[in-house]
């Protein structure tokens, strides 16, 4: 089980904590799930960089960053050093621990 920390930096929206996540879900739906909005216009097939995140804590529990990934990532507003897509990271099901996300501010970004 997993507790996950999402973070906001558009104004006006407060953080939010899950807690007892299981894994094999991505960040995407598990956002979804629990009424945070995370943009996602490829529909979670790591096709466009609307999922964008910032993983702040936490990467042991993803896969690692794939080329491909990173070739989308570099098309996103504002990528940093712990730029992931949302889309792709996976929760490993298999441990447990604290995950820590923040969502850029998505106020520009057209589409669902």
């Amino acid at each position: 089980m997993y507790t996950i920390h999402f973070k906001f930096e558009q104004k006006g929206l407060e953080p939010k904590t899950l807690h007892n996540i299981h894994g094999g879900e991505n960040l995407v739906e598990i956002a979804e799930d629990n009424g945070i909005e995370l943009h996602h216009n490829c529909g979670m097939v790591c096709a466009c960089s609307t999922c964008h995140v910032y993983l702040e804590a936490g990467e042991e529990y993803v896969p690692e960053i794939t080329d491909r990934e990173e070739d989308f990532i570099d098309r996103a507003r504002n990528p940093r050093l712990n730029s992931r897509l949302g889309c792709q990271c996976v929760l490993d099901g298999t441990q447990s621990g604290e995950i820590t996300v923040t969502i850029p501010d998505q106020s520009l970004i057209h589409g669902d």
